[in-house]
């Protein structure tokens, strides 16, 4: 049903809402590099409404979406009990999903009370984005485009299943750090800018993300390198998830500034990874580099961050 509607924030009359967009619907939409169906401009903006589940209380806001581009621009005050209906009637959800598309119900309310010359500016609070630059440390020395084969360590990249005792096998075989099975491990790693978002280990031979893919389920996480692979993120269409080898090899022994054992030249946002390995008899392999470990959990609760690689 097209319906169409403005809204005043502060000075700004935004009149591009899309009321069939979700918050579920926005990772192919937006972050793979723009879904070619919906968008056609890097530079366009559309708005939408959702129930933000992740503080104290349920919320009612409205969100400015882009290619690569997400703000809240504003929270609407709409009645507790109609915004903890909505968040009801989305059932039993994982911890991670927080985020909800609004019902029938919310959208007539703000048809009535909120949207266009008559709605009720005393209902609407603008947000001001807190723009933040995260400290990426030292520069590394820039890549030349060269790793010597005889001076690689060759880490194994199977997405085979591992149990505990393998886990252990793996961490002292090559000696990671890992601050419980081998607090004095130390892998040295060699790490060299490749470009503004990539890095490259010429120990292992292997590009990483300096960032990475948000917090999610494993088969979400899988759809979406396959997605970033059809649309050759950073100029390469070979990403995949770490061995649990291979993400442990960029694990530091010293937390740096940011709290994480790793090079300050990666971010922060993704303090602990998905590898592609699972555990036997039951669970996922995860890298933590917060706490400084390997562990396993469920594949779904609570879920997990993603930092993809590929050979060079």
């Amino acid at each position: 049903m097209a319906m169409h509607h403005n809204i005043k924030i502060g000075d700004t009359v935004i009149n591009s809402i899309d009321w069939e967009m979700t918050p579920d619907w926005t990772f192919g939409t937006y972050e793979s590099w723009g879904g070619k169906e919906r968008v056609r401009s890097h530079d366009e903006r559309i708005y939408y409404f959702f129930i933000d589940n992740w503080g104290d209380r349920p919320k009612l806001c409205l969100m400015e979406r882009g290619v690569k581009h997400a703000r809240i621009v504003a929270e609407i005050h709409a009645p507790a009990d109609l915004v903890q209906s909505c968040v009801d009637g989305h059932g039993k959800v994982a911890f991670y999903e927080r985020s909800f598309a609004i019902d029938d119900q919310i959208r007539s309310w703000l048809i009535e009370h909120v949207l266009d010359a008559g709605g009720d500016s005393e209902l609407i609070t603008p947000l001001v984005e807190a723009v933040t630059h995260e400290d990426m440390g030292v520069k590394l020395p820039g890549w030349d485009k060269t790793v010597d084969a005889a001076e690689m360590t060759r880490l194994p990249d199977d997405a085979g299943g591992l149990s505990d005792a393998d886990v252990n096998e793996v961490v002292r075989r090559w000696n990671f750090f890992d601050a419980e099975l081998n607090a004095g491990g130390e892998f040295a790693s060699r790490l060299f800018e490749n470009d503004m978002h990539t890095v490259v280990d010429r120990q292992t031979g292997l590009m990483w993300q300096k960032a990475g893919l948000d917090i999610t389920s494993f088969r979400t996480l899988t759809r979406q390198v396959k997605e970033l692979n059809e649309e050759g993120l950073h100029g390469f269409r070979d990403w995949r998830l770490p061995s649990v080898a291979e993400a442990l090899s960029l694990m530091e022994p010293a937390a740096n500034a940011k709290g994480l054992h790793l090079n300050t030249n990666f971010s922060k946002e993704q303090p602990f990874i998905f590898t592609s390995q699972k555990r036997s008899p039951s669970g996922y392999w995860f890298v933590d580099y917060k706490q400084g470990r390997v562990f396993w959990s469920s594949g779904t609760i609570p879920g997990g961050f993603g930092r993809l690689c590929r050979p060079v």
